[in-house]
C-alpha cells in the first residue's frame, strides 16, 4: 500500500488554520500557574560549590578523549548538572568528520526517543486539565481504534495476514507505557510486523514526505496488534499516537502545543521538530565508522536530513525533536524539581510521582541483569531499590532513557543530579562511555 499524500494547497490550508487556532490559544488558554518556588533556570556554578570534585569530573575529559582516541565515538556534548546548577558541560571532537568540523557545546543533535519523554510531560497537562483518564480507551478520543484486532498469521511472500479479535481495547495507559500490542515498524522485534507496516506505508519518525501525524495514525490504527493490550512489553509507536492525541484535546498541532504550553515557558530556545534555516549549520551530522573512519549515515529507510529539508509536516511525539544538551537538561531539571522551573509550574509534585511509579509490573522480565534494577513507569527506566548495590549508577529512583542516535541522559532525584551525553552514530556498538560517564559523575560526589 503507498502512503497517502496531501497535497501542498491541503497542507498549506492546514498550516493557515493551525496559524489561527495558535493565535487564539496563546489568548485564551490558561498556560501554566505561576510557582511559589521561582526556582531559576539552570545557570553554571563550580562543582565544589554543590558538593562535588573538580579533579573527579575531569576524568570525564580522559574517557571521552580515550574513545575517540579508539574511534569509538567521533565525538561527543557532555552536561553534568547538580542542585539546579551546571558543573561541568563541555564538548569533545568532531561534529563532522568529513570536513574537520570541531564539536561545539551547542550544537544541536537529534534526540530521537527522548522525545517520548516531553510528550508523555505534555499529555500529564492534559490530565491534570481533566481532558481525559489514564484508563480511557484511546478509541474515545481517536474513533478508528475502536476495533482493535490481533494477528493471527503471517505469509512471508506477500505479507498478508490473518486477525482475531482483541479480548479489550487500548487505553492511554497502555500507550505511555508500550503495552498497547503496537509495533515499531523497522525498528521493531519482530519481523512480521516490519513487513506489514513497511507494506502500508508507515512513519515511524523520520520523514521529508507531506505527510501529516493525524493520517499516520489513523492508518496505524487499522493495522494488526501483537498482542492483546496489557499482557506484554513491546517498544513501539505508542508516544507517536499520543502526540496525535494532544493534537485532538488541544486544538493544535503537537508543534504548537510544545512551543506554547512548554518550551517557550521553560526558555528551551534550541529545541525543534524542524531545524529553522538559519540553525541548519549547528546540526551535527550523524557518522558511522566505515573503512577505518569516520564518515557520514545514510539510511535506505528514511532521509537522514529529515530536519532540515522535506515537507517538514510530520510532528513525531516518539522521535520527532532535535535540540542541544542544556534544553534537555532544562527540562530534566523542571522534574527534579518537582514539576517547576523558571518561575513557571509545568506539573504538580503529585503528577511527577505518579509519573515516575512502576506502571507495567514485571512485564519487562527479569531475565537480564540491567532489567532487575529497573522497571518502566509512564515515560522512563527508572531504577529501583537493588539499583545502588550495584553501584556507579545513581540512587533508587534515578530516571533515564535515550535516543536512536546515539544520545543519553540519567537524572537522580536523591542526589539532585543530570548527567547528560549527547553523540550522533550509527553502529557504535564499541561505545562504553555511557557507563564510564555515569561511573565517575556519582564516584564525584564529595559531600555528605
Amino acid at each position: 500500500m503507498k502512503t497517502k499524500k496531501r497535497s501542498n494547497s491541503s497542507l498549506k490550508l492546514k498550516v493557515y488554520f493551525n496559524t489561527f487556532l495558535l493565535t487564539a490559544f496563546s489568548l485564551i488558554t490558561c498556560g501554566q500557574t505561576e510557582s511559589i518556588i521561582a526556582l531559576p533556570k539552570l545557570i553554571e556554578s563550580q562543582p565544589e560549590t554543590e558538593g562535588m570534585s573538580s579533579l573527579k569530573l575531569s576524568y570525564i575529559d580522559t574517557i571521552i578523549n580515550n574513545s575517540i582516541f579508539d574511534n569509538e565515538i567521533p565525538g561527543a556534548v557532555v552536561l553534568v548538572a547538580r542542585n539546579g546548577k551546571i558543573v561541568y558541560h563541555k564538548a569533545f571532537g568532531k561534529a563532522d568528520n568529513s570536513c574537520n568540523r570541531k564539536l561545539e557545546k551547542d550544537d544541536i543533535f537529534r534526540i530521537a526517543s527522548q522525545t517520548k519523554a516531553i510528550t508523555a510531560t505534555a499529555l500529564m497537562m492534559l490530565w491534570e486539565e481533566g481532558k481525559f483518564h489514564l484508563d480511557d480507551p484511546i478509541s474515545k478520543y481517536i474513533p478508528e481504534f475502536n476495533n482493535p484486532k490481533i494477528l493471527e498469521s503471517f505469509n512471508e511472500n506477500d505479507s498478508t495476514y490473518t486477525v482475531i479479535n482483541c479480548d479489550h481495547q487500548i487505553t492511554i495507559r497502555n500507550l505511555l507505557t508500550h503495552t498497547s500490542g503496537l509495533g515499531y515498524g523497522f525498528l521493531d522485534r519482530d519481523e512480521r510486523i516490519r513487513k506489514i507496516y513497511h507494506k502500508n506505508g508507515i512513519i515511524e519518525g523520520f520523514t521529508t514526505e507531506p505527510i501529516l501525524l493525524e493520517d499516520n495514525i489513523k492508518k496505524l490504527a487499522e493495522l494488526p496488534l501483537l498482542f492483546n493490550p496489557g499482557d506484554e512489553y513491546n517498544y513501539c509507536l505508542g508516544l507517536d499516537v499520543l502526540g496525535y492525541l494532544i493534537e485532538v484535546l488541544s486544538g493544535n498541532s503537537l508543534h504548537d502545543f510544545f512551543k506554547i504550553r512548554l518550551f517557550e515557558p521553560l526558555r528551551m530556545d534550541n529545541t525543534w521538530f524542524y531545524l529553522p534555516h538559519q540553525e541548519k549549520e549547528r546540526l551535527v551530522p550523524v557518522q558511522v565508522f566505515l573503512n577505518d573512519s569516520w564518515e557520514p549515515y545514510q539510511s535506505k529507510l528514511y532521509d537522514i536530513n529529515y530536519l532540515l529539508s522535506g515537507a517538514k509536516s510530520y510532528f513525531s511525539g516518539g522521535a520527532g525533536l532535535s535540540g542541544t544538551a542544556e534544553d534537555y537538561a532544562i527540562f530534566l531539571q523542571m522534574l527534579l524539581n518537582n514539576g517547576e522551573l523558571n518561575g513557571v509550574r509545568i506539573l504538580s509534585p503529585t503528577t511527577i510521582d505518579l509519573m515516575m511509579t512502576n506502571q507495567i509490573g514485571d512485564l519487562w522480565g527479569k531475565e537480564e541483569d540491567w532489567l532487575n534494577i529497573r522497571y518502566y513507569s509512564l515515560a522512563f527506566s527508572v531504577l529501583n531499590e537493588n539499583a545502588e548495590k550495584q553501584g556507579g549508577i545513581g540512587s533508587k529512583g534515578t530516571f533515564e532513557w535515550g535516543g536512536y542516535f546515539n544520545t543519553q541522559y540519567f537524572a537522580d532525584p536523591n542526589k539532585k543530579i543530570i548527567g547528560i551525553l549527547y553523540k550522533q552514530t550509527m553502529g557504535a556498538n564499541k561505545d562504553h562511555t555511557l557507563s564510564k560517564f555515569r561511573q565517575i559523575v556519582f564516584a564525584s560526589v564529595v559531600d555528605e
